[in-house]
């Protein structure tokens, strides 16, 4: 749920659940070697090594804050396209000059290499498991999974995604390191574990035994390219209902682990925020309701929080189990969109993909500040007449606010606005630019 909108950078630094609070209570007692792990709830460590992460690397909210800006601009573009009545997906990347750009117009091709790293026999999992988990991941984010046809409080939001995954090499590690934490060192061949492909053509996933009771976590995009990627535990890693015949954990044995993970490596957040249930976190989409904590196991129809009128358990990025995840939202897919096309954290991908097509743009037309209180300015092309342009506000169900009075040189004032979100649309019968705009 995107509720007030918060900058990237406080937002990056907020205080959030430790997904790995408490891990002794949901860890079995210790076992053999050779016998598969028993995890008693879903755990995700990818929000706290994201913290980590922030504290050892100054540069790096810097970079996700451009990251955030940029997936925006997308979605502010793609809801503007909407808006007109158009069904331009591409979006725009708001860049501030004229000429041509880039926009996905087609399918991503992801190829993924899996490293098995590996220190007993049911760690080195086979072939067949591994391929398991690329098809569930092409079912789930192209909505070709068996519960697509369910009927649910949701299902007129459920979507596909614009990426498809291939197994391009799988690398098997053996080593002497019994379990992992969330320190990357499995992603290290100096520590142990199995060094990264150019993560700018490759989705690295590695398969191990993690420790603590985590299924697994993913980098975000905007991390060092030598640790991107989702670290998955080996018992977690494919799915039972297509390769029987594999090591799993009961439970978590569908693959939507992946899923889930893969979905942070596209620049998604946890459903309810990361706000240990204050209802005030964000995940920064619009069409998810604003939830109050995660939901474990398979919650009762109707289970709601926050007064939403019912959480989006279902969503993959949810902790619900396996079998009772089974969606992306629009918006969902929209921000993941996002990081592949032109400017996008990820658009190395789409450019080999084949699937960026050349556009001609305008000259940016935008404003300042954003969010704002009393006033906004326009920017404008140099030497263009303010009076030429007209501007009007939209609220997100396309009714225009007349509230906000534009001034003819330069200025609009939204003070009599209600707090919220809105559109601003910028024209000069030429050329015309809409751009979500936040009233604090």
């Amino acid at each position: 749920m995107k509720k007030t909108y918060l900058s990237a950078l406080a937002l990056l630094g907020s205080a959030g659940t430790l997904m790995a609070q408490d891990v002794a209570s949901r860890m079995a007692p210790s076992v053999k070697d050779d016998v598969t792990p028993v995890i008693l709830r879903r755990s995700c460590a990818s929000h706290d090594v994201l913290q980590a992460q922030l504290a050892a690397d100054p540069g790096l909210a810097q970079r996700m804050a451009a990251i955030e800006a940029q997936t925006q601009r997308f979605v502010a573009a793609r809801a503007a396209a909407q808006l007109r009545g158009g069904n331009n997906t591409g979006g725009s990347t708001g860049g501030s000059t004229s000429g041509t750009t880039s926009q996905l117009s087609g399918i991503v091709t992801i190829p993924v290499v899996v490293h098995v790293v590996y220190n007993t026999a049911a760690e080195n999992i086979k072939d067949e498991q591994i391929q398991s988990q690329i098809d569930v991941l092409n079912e789930d984010f192209q909505k070709n999974n068996a519960e697509r046809n369910n009927t649910y409080q949701y299902s007129n939001l459920s979507v596909a995604t614009p990426v498809q995954f291939v197994l391009a090499q799988v690398i098997r590690k053996a080593t002497k390191t019994r379990s992992w934490s969330t320190n990357d060192a499995v992603k290290s061949s100096k520590r142990g574990g199995d060094d990264a492909l150019d993560a700018s053509k490759y989705l690295n996933l590695w398969s191990c035994n993690l420790g603590n009771g985590l299924l697994g976590y993913a980098q975000f995009p905007g991390g060092a390219p030598a640790t991107d990627g989702v670290v998955i535990l080996y018992s977690a890693f494919g799915s039972r209902a297509k390769f029987p015949g594999g090591t799993y954990t009961t439970t978590y044995d569908l693959g939507r682990t992946a899923t889930h993970e893969v979905g942070h490596w596209m620049n998604l957040r946890h459903i309810w925020g990361d706000d240990s249930g204050a209802c005030t976190g964000s995940d920064q989409v619009l069409d998810t309701p604003n939830q109050g904590a995660e939901n474990y196991g398979c919650p009762a129809v109707g289970k709601a929080s926050c007064n939403n009128g019912g959480d989006m358990y279902m969503n993959y990025m949810d902790y619900t189990d396996d079998r009772c995840m089974f969606m992306f939202s629009q918006g969902q897919s929209d921000r993941m969109t996002a990081i592949f096309n032109t400017g996008g954290a990820r658009s190395s991908f789409a450019a080999a993909s084949g699937a960026l097509r050349q556009t001609a743009t305008s000259p940016a037309l935008s404003f300042f500040p954003n969010p704002g209180r009393e006033a906004v300015s326009l920017t404008l092309p140099a030497g263009a007449d303010a009076a030429a342009y007209s501007v009007r506000v939209y609220d997100m169900r396309g009714y225009e606010m007349r509230q906000a009075r534009y001034s003819g040189t330069g200025e609009l004032n939204v003070a009599a606005l209600p707090k919220g979100i809105y559109y601003i649309s910028i024209g000069n019968g030429a050329t015309t630019t809409r751009q979500r705009f936040e009233k604090e």
